[in-house]
């Protein structure tokens, strides 16, 4: 149910859209879940269909409602991916709910404080959870409204069981407006801690239509998620989810034998997942020799994906297959896309010539521009310098997507939103759900003349060097070339202004330099790649590391202030040795 600027006061709420389709077509597969193995070692799935996905919902959320849980109140929801979330996460969408969303992976500690941060007042989740909840009671004092998926023991509330087993007393859906808040979800922290992001009811309906229309997703299709929030999204446009046997927490880890059981279990046309996902699935098909010929469609997000592992995947599904990675984020998703076609023939030569990564073009409700670097708030857009194309600086974004602020963050608000009030007087901007301000993503880049976005680096993570600023990611693709290299990171060692620039990199496990004679060899071939561009020339000290550390999201994202630390430590180690 779309919000018609006209009539104002007409309910916007994603979760109207399930209820739609399960009217059209209730015994449609919505969500199947992989159980255990039959006797002859098939792989059993637990299915609902949407009829039933829907009703479930809608008893999990008058349930709630029953209760006396009141519209807007902030639930935690952490439940493992499958049948129980989605519904879940429908059910508080229906009841009118603020969901709060965080992914366990950041891990336990980190995720404890954003969780206390939020001050939810209650929590649907797991036994252990609760447990945990209830040891640490003195985090969340406002949580009365708690709900179990599976027993409950000593720490009373509800069961979602209890909500199950009432008779279905028809649809839910609260009458929430597009502005109306749906949701708190947090980022990853891979530049600085995690930050809670407020999510209305408009973000949610339009980012289902974007998606949907940019990469002409069908009712009907069939789509392996391999991070489980996509999975939402699905069931919002008729797309049966598959979800797949593994840690969607620990991506790198993935089985991708288990990914290709899925995909073939169920023909499917769609999955989704991260670099590292694509990766290991990759090579496993070339390894075997498995083509995923029902697959149409493989998107990939949270860092850009190297061309060798689009050219792997694209050569395993079927032949007008396509691979594309949309680029975004927590705060703005999504913001525009690349297909793999286009990367292999015509960008991927420039990215190893040191141009950037090319993220692709914007999504038709996305407006952008790159502006001057600033370091500091930008307080309105006519403070704002704008740049022209081929000119590096910060990219700036503004649409019915882009999230409005932080969670308890004013100073972080200050930083990323820069105030348009211009915007006032456009009567289409406002028709459309145009924010009156943009955000700033904080990747550095630039366009180019198809109105394409190249990125740099993030700016924070931009060397600042006596001569002027070095951006990271042109100078890495370079010498990413090396046969022997699978990453590298730049990073500058020192005070801003006056900055050393260090390239840290990370080897295949198996040719990673042992010895003094090894490393030497291995820094002369670099030095001698990094001489043949003038934006690496000057780079002079290479950092061998075993493994960068990471984001456990995506396991692409490096941490590049840890790795700045450390190539700080060992050349004071080296300084000292000598």
């Amino acid at each position: 149910m779309n919000e018609d600027p006209k009539h104002p006061n007409e309910t916007v709420n994603v979760a109207a859209r399930l209820i739609e389709y399960a009217r059209e077509n209730p015994d449609a597969i919505a969500v199947a879940e992989p159980l255990d193995y039959d006797a002859q070692g098939r792989r059993r799935y637990r299915q609902v269909t949407f009829g039933e996905l829907d009703q479930d919902s809608d008893r999990i959320a008058q349930g709630l409602l029953d209760w006396g849980v009141p519209r807007g109140t902030r639930l935690v929801l952490l439940v493992r991916p499958g049948v129980d979330f989605i519904s879940s996460v429908f059910a508080l969408l229906k009841a009118g709910m603020v969901t709060v969303l965080i992914d366990p992976g950041m891990g336990a500690r980190r995720m404890i404080d954003c969780l206390a941060e939020a001050q939810p007042e209650g929590f649907l989740a797991l036994p252990s959870v609760h447990a945990v909840r209830v040891l640490l009671r003195h985090r969340f004092p406002k949580a009365r409204y708690n709900v179990t998926l599976g027993r409950r023991w000593f720490w009373g509330g509800k069961t979602i069981g209890q909500f199950r087993r009432r008779g279905h007393q028809g649809t839910v859906l609260a009458p929430t407006a597009g502005d109306d808040p749906a949701a708190i979800i947090f980022t990853t922290g891979s530049t600085g801690p995690p930050k809670g992001v407020h999510y209305c009811h408009r973000t949610f309906e339009r980012q289902a239509t974007e998606i949907r229309d940019f990469f002409d997703i069908r009712p009907g299709e069939v789509d392996v998620p391999c991070f489980p929030f996509f999975g939402l999204f699905n069931s919002a446009i008729g797309v049966t989810s598959v979800i797949p046997d593994m840690d969607t927490s620990r991506p790198a880890t993935v089985d991708p034998a288990k990914i290709v059981e899925a995909v073939t279990d169920w023909q499917a046309t769609q999955t989704f997942g991260s670099p590292a996902v694509w990766n290991r699935v990759g090579r496993y098909c070339e390894a075997k020799g498995i083509r995923l010929e029902t697959v149409r469609r493989v998107l990939s997000s949270g860092a850009p994906l190297a061309p060798e592992v689009l050219k792997r995947m694209a050569d395993h599904i079927h032949p007008d297959g396509d691979m594309h990675t949309p680029y975004g984020a927590t705060e703005s998703l999504p913001v525009a896309s690349i297909s793999s076609r286009e990367v292999l023939h015509e960008t991927a030569e420039k990215t190893r010539q040191g141009y950037g990564t090319c993220v692709g073009h914007r999504f038709g409700g996305i407006d952008w521009r790159v502006i001057e670097i600033v370091d500091g708030p930008i307080r309105s857009i006519e403070q704002a310098t704008p740049l022209e194309p081929g000119h590096i600086g910060e990219l700036i974004v503004r649409g019915p997507v882009v999230t409005r602020g932080y969670l308890n963050r004013p100073e972080a608000d200050a930083r990323s939103k820069i105030a348009d009030l211009a915007s006032n007087v456009d009567p289409s901007a406002a028709e459309n759900g145009m924010p009156r301000f943009w955000h700033r993503i904080g990747d550095a880049g630039y366009l180019d003349e198809q109105d394409r976005f190249w990125f740099c680096g993030r700016v924070a993570h931009r060397v600042l060097e006596a001569d002027g600023p070095r951006f990271p990611v042109p100078c890495e693709a370079i010498f990413n070339t090396h046969p022997d290299v699978f990453r590298t990171a730049l990073v500058g060692v020192g005070r801003p202004g006056g900055q050393k620039p260090v390239l840290c990199v990370e080897p295949l496990p198996e040719c990673f330099p042992e010895g003094v004679e090894a490393e030497a060899a291995f820094r002369d071939a670099l030095r001698e790649i990094g001489r043949q561009f003038e934006t690496t020339q000057p780079i002079e000290t290479f950092l061998f590391h075993r493994a960068f550390p990471v984001d456990i999201r995506h396991n692409a994202k490096i941490f590049r202030e840890k790795l700045s630390v450390w190539a700080t430590k060992e050349l004071k180690k080296r300084k000292r040795s000598r």
